[in-house]
């Protein structure tokens, strides 16, 4: 019974859902990405400490 009081999206909700989605994603994998390359910089350079307590 609860299924039908559910309101359907607007193709522009729907849009909205998918970019903001898509959005996320691209967030998580770019932070991935720099966590990534900061630690083979510190590798690179020999650092002797983590990066992030420098801050």
């Amino acid at each position: 019974m609860t299924d039908h009081t559910k309101i359907a999206m607007t193709p522009r909700e729907r849009f909205m859902q998918l970019a903001q989605e898509q959005m996320s994603e691209f967030e998580r994998r770019e932070t991935e990405f720099r966590k990534k390359e900061r630690k083979e910089r510190e590798a690179a350079l020999h650092l002797p400490f983590p990066v992030d307590e420098l801050h």
